[in-house]
């Protein structure tokens, strides 16, 4: 075993998942998916497929961000990034493949042990914490990601005042989430669940959050949000980056 993985999860058993914004029933209910978390064929299914359209988002808002080569292989080379709930470390090893020194937080302890084990396997240099991201002291990023999170926590207005304090001065935010509208609550909890594509229980439809309210919520923290890009999904197309916001959308946000 390496050194890393030993360190994450000596800071998987020592953090708490208590907090203000973290459930622990719904911290309980991603533990117990994180040995399958890895498995494209299994209870994170969707997420698999989600990834690409996500990094697709990710690579050109960094771009965009940043002004970089479009070309570049390791465009977050020299960069820190900071995902926020990472579970098993889906989205932290593409993004420490495009060269970011990156960290994972998580509220079960189970998914950083399953993605410290994966990422030494892959052979990267991935920090995972288990915790509470208004708790930790792990400093300030220049990338700060949390994707399908906000809808899980307690306190939407703490969480994103959390994900502010850790923006380094320039840096840059990328959420998303689904919106609560009625296709989403028809195809993502009605369809979804009840056809095993999303594992049941995962969604509650009252917690989404809508692009206005998820405006509100960055300005109050005193950051502006971009303009949001929808996540459809067609029969032919599948997952895919759209300007229909109805069932799911992403957004990046900086600091005034």
């Amino acid at each position: 075993m390496s050194d890393a993985t030993t360190q994450a999860r000596s800071n998987t058993s020592a953090a708490t998942i208590s907090g203000r914004t973290i459930r622990p029933d719904e911290a309980a209910h991603f533990g117990r998916l994180a040995k399958d978390w890895w498995d494209p064929k299994g209870s994170s299914a969707m997420l698999h497929r989600l990834n690409p359209v996500r990094l697709k988002f990710l690579r050109d808002a960094i771009d965009l961000h940043w002004a970089n080569d479009i070309e570049a292989r390791k465009p977050l080379a020299g960069k820190s990034a900071l995902d926020v709930g990472c579970g098993a470390g889906l989205l932290c090893e593409p993004l420490a493949r495009l060269g970011a020194d990156i960290t994972g937080v998580d509220a079960a302890p189970e998914n950083v042990a399953a993605a410290a084990i994966h990422a030494e396997g892959a052979g990267l240099d991935i920090r995972y914490m288990a915790g509470e991201i208004g708790t930790l002291d792990i400093g300030s990023f220049d990338l700060v990601t949390a994707m399908e999170v906000i809808e899980h926590v307690s306190d939407k207005r703490a969480f994103i005042a959390a994900l502010a304090a850790r923006l380094a001065p320039g840096g840059l935010l990328a959420l998303s989430t689904p919106n609560r509208t009625p296709q989403s609550r028809l195809l993502m909890i009605g369809a979804a669940e009840t056809f095993g594509l999303i594992p049941r229980g995962t969604h509650h439809w009252d917690d989404f959050v809508t692009p206005e309210e998820l405006g509100e919520l960055l300005d109050e923290a005193g950051l502006d949000m971009g303009e949001p890009t929808g996540i459809a999904f067609s029969p032919t197309r599948g997952l895919h980056l759209s300007d229909d916001l109805s069932l799911n959308y992403l957004v990046t946000a900086r600091a005034r």
